[in-house]
């Protein structure tokens, strides 16, 4: 094919990879697009030529799993409005330079025969870079279209890297094995699509259990649309909702042991008001709560998670750690001012700024819990260097950011992943949703439905044995990863020289 039709068909191949993604499902159609992506990858003339199709892939995958992107610059459209479509393209094109890169390495490595199989290699190690790289951002990695299926608990093994790995090497690495041995290639897929599923088996067990003792948590969901969330006017509306379902009885009469609210519910300020406080005590009649709220301490205001416990006292907080680049901060935004350029979820336009270190909550009877607020939960790296001992995992969110059709059902896919990756329940609270208990094999065994107003209450799963990526990380990956580029520059040369 001519090069404009190999960019064309690259774009549109990445864009039906991407149905793949939440909230599509349609993991059959990315299989089969990982497949004609090696078939384009084979046919282009040379690593030059190959990097153009990397990134028209990574454009049309990226374009469609990244569409949500627009959705926070809408709320105030007449300050943020322009920059929407912008931030679409450079998000996509951006992360497409990663694949790029990858796809232009698979050509190098491999020559014509070998591209696919080297791609195993190269991609995987594209998004490793992705999920670190000026400050990361994993977002719908391949590996997230097994969620649900069996090939997901594979990241307790080998983490979401490894199992990108994986994916590749079921698709692309079989057909790149299918050019040099037909034998080969049946062995191979015998192998990738048959004792994968076997180990995930062997190695998972049936479903955690949810013994009668465990503790109670309630759940709310205020449901606050982001273009209302802070308007004077409707502020005092979803306080107030707060409150009610924290003082409510549920229908079972069965006090809950623990209260959350979502991210940032309360519209006051530790350190500026304490009638909201006081208001919170009442509600709560001695149950623990634990809320979002901004925290200003000495020169920084933080985007934190406060505890008050039965005794209706302020007791812990943590200040949130991973923030989001142009949403909660702007690199160098003394600068970025003087050309009218702020955070989406700036405090007087300059920020938040980044939590010291990461910490565990002891929250009494309901265990220890290892916070995460909303953003943090995309980093399976961060999570995992988290201090030992959580007995759970929440995150608190305000997902009205990402609007209503793809961008929060691919933050809970996320949230699923970190459960399994650590063997450890999740608990979700999302202004809109979507909230949910996330047990230890990362299904869904309690979920309040999507933009509605009410609460949840619900036991906690109990957890499981440490997983294996829990002790090694991402480590036993990049050693894997570096071994076979190893072995492919070495297959390289060979070739050179034989020629």
């Amino acid at each position: 094919m001519s090069q404009r039709k190999t960019l064309f068909f690259g774009v549109l191949t990445g864009a039906v990879m991407a149905l793949g993604q939440a909230p599509f499902g349609l993991w059959p159609l990315a299989v089969i697009a990982l497949v004609v992506v090696a078939i384009l990858l084979e046919g282009s003339a040379g690593p030059r030529r190959a990097v153009w199709l990397g990134w028209a892939v990574g454009c049309g995958y990226f374009g469609i799993t990244l569409s949500w992107i627009v959705e926070p610059f809408l709320v105030d459209i007449a300050r943020h409005g322009w920059m929407a479509p912008f931030a679409l393209f450079l998000m996509a094109g951006g992360l497409a330079l990663f694949w790029a890169l990858a796809f232009s390495m698979a050509r190098w490595l491999g020559h014509a025969k070998m591209s696919a199989l080297a791609l195993v290699v190269t991609l995987p190690a594209a998004e490793l870079l992705r999920a670190y790289v000026l400050t990361g951002f994993p977002w719908a990695m391949p590996a997230y279209i097994w969620v649900d299926l069996a090939p997901m608990q594979l990241v307790a093994l080998i983490g979401p890297h490894g199992l990108n790995v994986l994916t590749v090497l079921m698709t692309a690495g079989i057909w790149g094995m299918s050019c040099i041995s037909r034998k080969g290639a049946v062995l191979l897929g015998i192998a990738a699509w048959g004792a994968g599923p076997l180990l995930v088996g062997v190695s998972s067990g049936g479903r955690p259990s949810i013994a009668a003792d465990q503790p109670i948590v309630r759940l709310l969901q205020p449901n606050a649309p982001q273009h209302q969330k802070w308007d004077p006017e409707w502020i005092p509306v979803f306080f107030d909702r707060n409150l009610e379902f924290t003082a409510a009885l549920s229908a079972d009469s069965l006090r809950p042991d623990l209260i959350i609210w979502p991210e940032t519910s309360v519209p006051s300020r530790l350190d500026a008001e304490e009638y909201a406080i006081e208001l919170m005590r009442d509600a709560a009649n001695g149950v623990p709560v634990v809320f979002g709220i901004g925290h200003r301490r000495g020169e920084g205001f933080y985007n934190s998670v406060a505890v008050m416990d039965a005794q209706g006292q302020l007791a812990q907080t943590y200040d949130k750690m991973h923030l989001v680049p142009f949403g909660e901060y702007v690199p160098f935004s003394s600068l970025m001012a003087r050309f009218g350029i702020y955070g989406l979820a700036a405090d007087q336009g300059f920020g938040f700024t980044a939590g010291a270190q990461r910490q565990l909550l002891d929250l009494g009877s309901a265990g220890k819990v290892l916070p995460l607020i909303c953003y943090e939960a995309v980093f399976p790296q961060d999570v995992n260097a988290a201090p030992e001992g959580a007995d759970w995992v929440l995150q608190i969110t305000n997902d009205a950011w990402f609007g209503s059709v793809s961008g929060p059902w691919q933050h809970l896919v996320q949230a699923q992943f970190r459960a399994v990756e650590q063997g450890k329940p999740l608990v979700r609270v999302a202004n809109t949703g979507v909230t949910a208990v996330i047990d230890a094999r990362g299904g869904i065994v309690a979920q309040l439905p999507f933009e509605t107003v009410g609460y949840l209450d619900a036991r906690l799963p109990a957890d499981t044995v440490a997983t294996i990526y829990r002790r090694t990380g991402d480590w036993p990956v990049v050693l894997f990863l570096l071994f076979c580029g190893g072995v492919l520059t070495l297959y390289r040369k060979s070739a050179d020289n034989s020629d």
